[in-house]
């Protein structure tokens, strides 16, 4: 079976930065999401968890593909 999806180790590395960094970002708008004052509290939640999604999917395939960890 011939590998469609290659991806070298370098290009893994940054796959699995943009994933951590969406996770960071997730758990800042959950902190605002948080406070009263803010405004869209329910948005903030959606942005969240949406990030965390695809930070977790980022970090899936640089594993897998990337030779991450």
């Amino acid at each position: 079976m011939e590998t469609i999806i290659a991806m070298s180790h370098a290009r893994g590395v940054k796959v699995a930065e943009v994933g951590f960094f969406l996770i960071l970002f997730a758990g800042a708008w959950i902190v605002a999401a948080e406070v009263p004052q803010l405004k869209l509290a329910r948005t903030r939640m959606i942005v969240a968890g949406t990030s965390l999604a695809v930070g977790g999917l980022l970090l899936i395939i640089a594993t897998h593909w990337g030779h991450f960890g």
